[in-house]
């Protein structure tokens, strides 16, 4: 199977499981990819998706440059793009769980993730540019959100390889971990949000952030109160409430070190 998929409770994994050939994406691959995020969306009981790749040296190498034309004729190509996930929106927490090469579309695949735990040998960069291949997966978008326009169009236009601590000074990568600690170090802080009460909010939180971003901050705010006010009345809030005034104190996570 080209994406293999585990639950650890409120948790999926989802990963991409083509290690022969770095987990490049094919058509059947893409269109694995689109119908477990779209399962993902509509299961109530899964929280969170932590995203990865099979093997120990690649999270994602991009598109299968030897199969494009199935990247193109796939039956989810318009509603989610050539790679199978830059239009879809399962509407909850997704983590990138970088464990190697981070290449090209796989890239993109990061950038669609919420956030992104690298490992310390991971690479990310736009080598497809050396043979002409556009961004057709969301990085023309996703990069500029997340690492500034500069940083998007260094990565866009050079094709520049960078490593994992470059990723993150440039804020693509919010935390680098040891070889191999990459998607337990994921599931680590997915179990921790799964099991924060009111995921409602967490959701709208979400939501309001991706839908406020680089609007005018009073179209923001609008957006904010719309999305986040109604989940006050959650009941699982109120008993989150009624465990603060009971001085029910939970650690909060750290960054790894």
């Amino acid at each position: 199977m080209s994406v293999l998929l585990e639950d650890h409770g409120a948790v999926r994994v989802l990963k991409v499981n083509r290690p022969h050939v770095h987990n490049c994406v094919d058509g059947e691959t893409a269109t694995a990819l689109a119908e477990s995020i779209t399962a993902f969306a509509a299961d109530d009981a899964a929280r969170v998706l932590v995203v990865t790749g099979a093997g120990e040296k690649s999270f994602c190498s991009g598109a299968d440059l030897k199969n494009v034309e199935t990247l193109l004729s796939h039956a989810w190509v318009e509603r989610a793009g050539p790679m199978g996930f830059a239009r879809l929106d399962p509407g909850k927490p997704v983590i990138g769980a970088v464990n190697g090469y981070c290449f090209a579309g796989g890239f993109e695949l990061a950038a669609w993730c919420d956030f992104r735990i690298a490992e310390e040998h991971a690479e990310f960069g736009c080598l497809s540019r050396r043979w002409g291949v556009p961004y057709t997966d969301g990085g023309t978008q996703r990069f500029a959100r997340i690492m500034g326009m500069g940083n998007a169009l260094y990565m866009l236009e050079t094709g520049m390889r960078i490593d994992a601590r470059r990723a993150y000074a440039m804020g693509f990568v919010q935390e680098i971990v040891a070889t191999g600690a990459s998607l337990g170090r994921a599931l680590e802080l997915a179990t921790r949000i799964a099991e924060y009460p009111n995921h409602t909010g967490i959701r709208a939180d979400r939501a309001a952030a991706l839908a406020g971003f680089g609007v005018p901050l009073e179209e923001g705010l609008r957006l904010e109160a719309e999305t986040t006010i109604p989940t006050v009345a959650d009941p699982e809030m109120m008993a989150g409430l009624m465990r603060f005034a009971s001085k029910d104190r939970p650690e909060a996570p750290r960054p790894a070190p």
